[in-house]
């Protein structure tokens, strides 16, 4: 991996043990996203502190979908690429290079967070010991310019608890024993109407649609009838209401 690739490129890919450069990174805007505000002030201080190549922790946001987990974490380039972050995204499949992503980031003057998006493991799975291990316990030190943030809609990365388990303890202590190595962990929560309301007005200021205000709150309303109350659902149907009105057809 050249050093011009690197300052060239803001996000990768890590797949099969190599870096692949994303010529056109998604970049939400971090001061745009809204009723996250405590959850966005924390990671920004310890991203802020990545760069700064002062200490700072893995950190795992948990919660309800569309609710900005994922933006969130993107956003963070926004902010602090100038500095020297880099978002490497890695899935699941290939958690067993880590080991091999280490060495390839070892000793570079950029910062990374290594970007693990909705994370959810089975009961028993050996990817789990092995991010498990890579995150604190290897033989191997984790290089000092690399953080985990990992997005999940399941709280301790596992389903919960199910009944007919036979062993209850050992699996609690193995749901646990992961996300206790994130020294952060965010939840993010269901949004109410006004909360969804207040996102549908935000981005129809941004994109200058103009729809008289009743009648955009009617149409929110409808589609959130069988969307929810979201960011994702609310930026859904601003695209759709955009693309109506250039039709022609509001």
């Amino acid at each position: 991996m050249g050093l011009d690739v690197v300052e060239r490129f803001l996000a990768f890919r890590f797949k099969e043990g190599e870096l692949q450069p994303v010529e056109n990174p998604s970049i939400p805007d971090f001061h745009s996203l809204l009723h996250i505000d405590a959850q966005k002030e924390i990671l920004k201080r310890n991203t802020h502190q990545l760069v700064a190549g002062l200490p700072a922790n893995d950190a795992l946001l948990w919660g309800e979908r569309g609710t900005g987990k994922s933006s969130l974490v993107k956003s963070l380039l926004g902010l602090f690429a100038s500095e020297g972050l880099r978002i490497v995204q890695v899935y699941r499949m290939d958690i067993e290079h880590l080991s091999e992503l280490y060495g390839l980031l070892r000793g570079r003057k950029e910062k990374f967070i290594l970007f693990f998006d909705d994370l959810s493991f089975e009961p028993g799975e050996e990817s789990l010991r092995t991010l498990k291990s890579m995150m604190e316990g290897d033989i191997e030190e984790r290089p000092p310019n690399v953080l985990i943030y990992a997005t999940s809609n399941r709280r301790h990365l596992m389903r919960e608890r199910e009944e007919e388990e036979r062993f209850p303890e050992e699996s609690y202590s193995e749901r646990v024993s992961l996300v206790e190595r994130f020294g952060i962990r965010l939840g993010f929560f269901a949004f109410g109407k006004e909360q969804y309301l207040s996102i549908v007005r935000h981005l129809v200021a941004l994109r200058g649609l103009k729809v008289e205000g009743e009648r955009l709150e009617r149409l929110a309303l409808q589609w959130a009838l069988q969307k929810g109350f979201s960011g994702r659902s609310a930026s859904q149907f601003v695209k759709d209401l955009e693309g109506l009105m250039l039709l022609g057809g509001l």
